[in-house]
């Protein structure tokens, strides 16, 4: 055997590429090459955006004082 000869006849690999080719969901890279660039403009991003919540454990507040970090 050399490095030339196929280990399947051309119908079963034809078969592989095609089952291969409906996992690879080309249908949804194709719809999204054609859609527009999102916008890059400042006016278009909310400009007050709330920041989230942080509680900190009562165990974690103990590490913190331990190795003298501070917390708040």
């Amino acid at each position: 055997m050399t490095s030339y000869d196929d280990l399947e006849t051309p119908a079963q690999m034809r078969a592989d590429c095609l089952q291969v080719g409906r996992h690879l969901r080309l249908e949804r890279a194709a719809r999204a090459a054609v859609e527009p660039a999102p916008s890059l403009l400042y006016a278009d991003f909310p400009r007050e955006v709330r920041k989230r919540d942080v509680t900190v454990s009562d165990a974690a507040a103990r590490i913190a004082a331990a190795l003298h970090l501070h917390l708040d």
